[in-house]
């Protein structure tokens, strides 16, 4: 069963997010938001309706999982890293250190979560090597999945951007994803000024 945060940490990150935003507001630095997601021949449907006494379903079959780290700002802009394997520390430094030289813009910080690859030895270790190029990472309060808006890109992409065609194999899904984390950005949106979408 999952904890809850605790309260005193969670204030105080959250004072310290909002002392962020305002510093990229003054174009001090930029926020990006980091995380893992993955994505599998089962597909993500919510809800469906249908006549009664009729059953409608999606084809599905077990499959071998992509597995995506990605790092989204809220100007829409998005760094994706797809791996057909699990995510290590080693493999999401690497992610990172080709962020750095690829797609940051001065000084910037990452906000992501305390999950056991970004909290290894190693990763730590690294954060020095990234600070000292003007990167820093910021560890949300643990158990807050919410203040990560990240999220939201993942729950878009798996319940409203794909389509049920895209399920039909791992071609098709692979396919699809890429297209749609390449048009991030240009053709799919996240509106961050929305209220229900505002985590501050």
């Amino acid at each position: 069963m999952k904890g809850s945060p605790d309260p005193e940490e969670y204030n105080k990150k959250i004072r310290e997010l909002s002392m962020l935003f305002a510093l990229e507001a003054q174009g001090a630095l930029n926020i990006y938001f980091a995380d893992e997601s993955g994505f599998s021949l089962t597909p993500y449907i919510p809800y469906g309706w249908q006549k009664t006494g009729e059953t409608n379903g999606i084809p599905s079959e077990r499959s071998t999982r992509i597995n995506v780290f990605g790092l989204m700002s809220r100007n829409n802009e998005l760094e994706a890293y797809c791996s057909s394997g699990n995510f290590t520390s080693k493999l999401i430094m690497t992610c990172i250190d080709n962020f750095l030289l690829t797609a940051t813009k001065g000084r910037s910080v990452i906000v992501m979560d305390n999950a056991s690859i970004h909290s290894s030895a190693a990763f730590k270790e690294k954060i020095e090597e990234w600070n000292e190029q003007d990167l820093y990472i910021f560890f949300l309060p643990r158990y807050s999945p919410h203040l990560n808006l990240i999220e939201i890109l993942w729950r878009k992409i798996k319940y409203e951007w794909l389509r049920p065609d895209d399920y039909k194999n791992m071609n098709t899904l692979e396919r699809a994803l890429d297209d749609i984390l390449t048009r991030f950005g240009r053709d799919y949106f996240i509106n961050f000024r929305d209220p229900e979408v505002s985590i501050i």
